[in-house]
């Protein structure tokens, strides 16, 4: 604030006190409207000008740490810039000199303080960019610190692939990641047929049913029609993906593509080109294989022909 009142614009301000209010009272509402002190106005002597106070007030200002006296300054010349009718300088026998002459003043002011104010904003905005920058900054930060864990327990839980215990943890994996992208999701569970789903997750008003498979060799066809039976029981709106880190054959790849396919396919691919090392969300993932599938029919799309 003090870089941007300037001797000048604190001295026009001074002025447009002087010439805005003729009596002593009516200066003295202004003042302490603006944050002057009772005690502060307390030593205002009954012979003392208006001019000797306010050079005497100004100077106490400036003095004040963190720039607070340089605020109040700035506050009361705003007020004065937007001044338009001086009742303080009626019925007077020279009332329409004092009025241009307060008018005159007050448009000096008005001037530099639009002039401060510009500077005021490009300096708030600046500020913000630097603040929504370290904020992106350490959100980034975070992101590949999560990824990073996330990156290291999958790689401990692949030395474990085909076993039982690996493949359920591969589930709590796959929705430490899905928190992580913070989509709505619904854990394990069996729906009303007594059939184990392994979980939901909604994205764009669809909800996906998700079956995570966490094996040696390839999924295969059988797999993806009993898939399929759970998704085509459900609601129009129903999809499904199948996550399989050792990917699929040939004919799990033909059994899931048909027209209207509900289902789509990824792979470790996926996760290893894209996903953690954070250059696509599992968001945009899903949905660029989601489009694949409803323009072609395909349910899979290799991360190679992204």
């Amino acid at each position: 604030m003090a870089k941007i009142l300037s001797p000048h614009v604190i001295e026009l301000t001074k002025d447009a006190c002087l010439k805005a209010f003729w009596r002593k009272p009516a200066l003295r509402l202004f003042l302490k409207q603006h944050g002057i002190a009772d005690a502060m106005l307390a030593t205002w002597a009954e012979d003392e000008s208006k001019r000797v106070f306010l050079a005497r007030l100004f100077e106490k200002l400036i003095g004040l740490k963190s720039n607070n006296g340089y605020r109040i300054i700035f506050d009361m010349a705003c007020s004065l810039a937007e001044m338009k009718h001086f009742p303080d300088l009626e019925n007077w026998e020279d009332t329409p000199k004092k009025i241009s002459e307060a008018n005159k003043a007050v448009s000096r002011l008005k001037l530099e303080v639009g002039k401060a104010k510009e500077v005021l904003t490009d300096e708030k905005e600046a500020l913000e960019r630097r603040r929504r920058s370290e904020e992106e900054r350490q959100k980034a930060i975070a992101a590949s610190t999560s990824l990073e864990n996330l990156g290291s327990g999958l790689k401990n839980l692949v030395m474990q692939i085909g076993t039982i215990e690996a493949g359920l943890t591969f589930e709590k994996w796959f929705y430490e990641m899905v928190n992580f992208h913070e989509i709505p999701c619904r854990l394990p569970y069996k729906d009303t047929r007594g059939r184990q789903i392994d979980g939901s997750l909604t994205l764009d008003g669809t909800t996906f049913l998700v079956e995570t498979k966490f094996t040696k060799d390839p999924v295969g066809s059988q797999d993806i029609d009993i898939f399929l039976s759970k998704i085509r029981t459900k609601a129009d709106n129903t999809m499904g993906i199948l996550i399989s880190m050792a990917g699929f054959n040939s004919g799990a790849l033909e059994t899931a593509s048909h027209d209207r396919t509900p289902l789509i396919l990824l792979d470790h691919a996926h996760f290893y080109t894209f996903i953690l090392p954070g250059t696509m969300s599992l968001t945009d993932v899903i949905r660029r294989v989601s489009r694949h599938a409803s323009q072609s029919g395909e349910a899979f799309l290799a991360a190679k022909d992204f």
